[in-house]
């Protein structure tokens, strides 16, 4: 599940990568500074969609939905990847 400090994350690396401030991503997304410092610094619980959709559009983003994935490891699964992991260990 994508959590809202993942898309906060994302939106704070795209907007440096195009050399925006948040004064300016805020202006275009029509959005306060404030909401976007605070979702950027994970610091926003809840945020709405069209406040969102304003933001990944002014950075030419979209979200998009996909099926969830059903197949969680089990504790033997990561048990035995953690095993393998060990055969790697190259201090030995």
């Amino acid at each position: 599940m994508l959590r809202l400090f993942s898309i906060g994350e994302e939106i704070a690396r795209k907007r440096k990568a195009l050399g925006w401030s948040q004064t300016v991503l805020a202006k275009k997304a029509r959005v306060a500074r404030s909401t976007l410092d605070a979702l950027e610094n994970a610091r926003l619980g809840e945020l709405g969609y069209s406040k969102i959709t304003n933001i990944l559009t002014a950075l030419g983003l979209e979200l998009t939905l996909q099926e969830a994935s059903a197949h969680r490891p089990t504790l033997d699964d990561l048990m035995n990847e953690a095993n393998d992991d060990q055969g790697l260990d190259r201090r030995r």
